[in-house]
């Protein structure tokens, strides 16, 4: 069996700062992200989908976790073809296209500032590349990106330029996984070994995927959203605010061990971040599966 890591989508959010999960003395970003490593040997960057994090950003993130420690990173909006808020661009490239005022889509930006984002999304993340804690990056696909010869084509394209890089793939569109299609899915990723994200998520919604574990490349990688009730809410922590009972944790722990025999390494992230839902839960999971 594969080696298991267990994390979180993130240990900065304020609900979490809020909630007492860190000791009244860790106080600083250096000392939470510190606090953080030392209990958990994984953990996913999700600010990155909102705004590309600067080159320094990264260096600091290097520099205060040990060695060994792995970070995941979700790729920027834009190149998820998500709308992006003229904001997040960087600068120089929000000028060039004439400080928009509504959100941008990767097609309304020209192939320029594109290849510009790519190249700047990507060399901001070497300082984790060097030493060997950039785990994968995340690209998690919208409702709107169905299974299609362009979309496949535009995955191994997200591939080829993040390489050496490895990347997985989150679905939020059903076709992908439907029955008639999960076969083809996810004999096309295992073919280009390009990791599948399995999900625990709501079901019975137009986004939601089924829970099917699945290794398609040396990584695996499996992101728990929780289930509550409210996952069409436009508030985030409604939608992921959902804490799971230790019996559910239980039933998932065998699961991920099979799953982690088909790879070489298995990542496993609580994406539940309301308050400290998420790092409770992860603590749980890493006994469970010890």
């Amino acid at each position: 069996m594969g080696r298991i890591l267990v994390g979180t989508a993130s240990w900065t959010d304020r609900t979490l700062l809020e909630s007492g999960w860190y000791p009244a003395d860790v106080t600083t970003a250096q000392d939470r992200l510190g606090y953080y490593a030392s209990r958990f040997p994984l953990v996913e960057v999700d600010s990155s989908y909102y705004s590309p994090p600067a080159e320094s950003t990264v260096s600091l993130w290097r520099e205060r976790t040990p060695p060994g420690f792995t970070f995941d990173v979700k790729a920027f909006s834009l190149l998820t073809q998500h709308p992006t808020k003229p904001s997040a661009l960087y600068k120089d490239l929000r000028e060039r296209l004439g400080e928009p005022k509504g959100n941008v889509y990767l097609r309304d930006v020209g192939p320029e500032v594109a290849e510009q984002v790519w190249e700047r999304f990507l060399a901001a993340l070497a300082p984790l590349r060097e030493p060997g804690k950039l785990g994968a990056i995340l690209f998690q696909f919208p409702q709107w990106f169905p299974i299609s010869r362009r979309n496949k084509q535009y995955i191994l394209e997200c591939r080829e330029r993040c390489a050496p890089v490895g990347i997985c793939v989150e679905f939020r569109n059903h076709t992908w996984m439907s029955e008639e299609n999960r076969a083809e899915t996810l004999g096309f990723l295992a073919e280009h070994a390009v990791p599948y994200v399995s999900v625990d998520m709501p079901q019975g919604y137009p986004s939601s995927i089924p829970p099917v574990l699945a290794a398609t490349a040396r990584l695996a990688v499996v992101r728990f959203h929780g289930h509550s009730g409210k996952w069409t809410s436009k508030d985030v922590h409604e939608r992921f605010g959902y804490l799971y009972q230790e019996e559910e944790l239980r039933e998932w722990a065998p699961r991920l061990r099979r799953l982690a025999e088909d790879a070489d390494t298995t990542h496993v992230l609580m994406n539940n971040c309301y308050r400290d839902y998420a790092q409770v839960n992860a603590a749980q999971l890493a006994r469970l599966l010890a």
